[in-house]
């Protein structure tokens, strides 16, 4: 509890107006906040540029801080919305090299909506990954998590259990690939 009452103090000495206290919370999260922002982006330089913009926000903005939740919540926080604007602004500029249009075309494949189902089908697991993420690599409880991710506490329980289904399931396939044994299924006597 001691690190909350220090983050507390450094928030409070940042709505003074305090840099060297704005550079401790920075050294505190920088890291963590790029790594929850490449694992909702999975591009490494925009996890950084959303980072940047992450710690821009918490020192301008830190009179809007309340210590009713964790400072580092209200900072997850700030990071989950500037990645989730920055996924539909991904997604309203979705492009198309004039060669893929052309090949389409002329194989009589082009469609009106040419969409990436690869796109679509990432931002779905994202719904079951990040909750993972701060649960399991962050250590946030599932109430602050629900907080961050502005959902119920109930969904974000379905999404952890989800995304470590999915996990678990991604895990298998990639060992049997890597020539370790398909899963044995266990009876209820736990024999194979």
């Amino acid at each position: 509890m001691k690190l909350r009452m220090d983050e507390q103090e450094l928030i409070r000495r940042v709505q003074d107006g305090d840099e060297e206290a704005f550079a401790q919370i920075m050294a505190l999260y920088k890291d963590k906040i790029v790594n929850y922002l490449y694992q909702f982006t999975g591009d490494y330089q925009k996890a950084v540029e959303l980072s940047q913009e992450t710690f821009v926000r918490v020192y301008f903005k830190a009179d809007k801080y309340r210590p009713i939740a964790p400072l580092s919540s209200w900072i997850y926080t700030i990071a989950s919305n500037l990645a989730k604007t920055e996924a539909k602004r991904a997604r309203r500029m979705t492009t198309v090299s004039i060669e893929e249009v052309v090949n389409h075309y002329s194989a009589g494949t082009f469609y009106e909506d040419p969409a990436d189902p690869g796109l679509t089908r990432n931002l779905r697991e994202a719904r079951y990954r990040i909750p993972v993420v701060l649960k399991d690599m962050e250590g946030f409880s599932q109430e602050e998590i629900a907080r961050i991710i502005k959902r119920p506490v109930g969904t974000v329980k379905a999404r952890i259990s989800r995304g470590r289904e999915q996990l678990k399931k991604q895990l298998e396939k990639a060992l049997e690939g890597k020539g370790y044994p398909a899963k044995q299924e266990v009876n209820e006597h736990g024999r194979a």
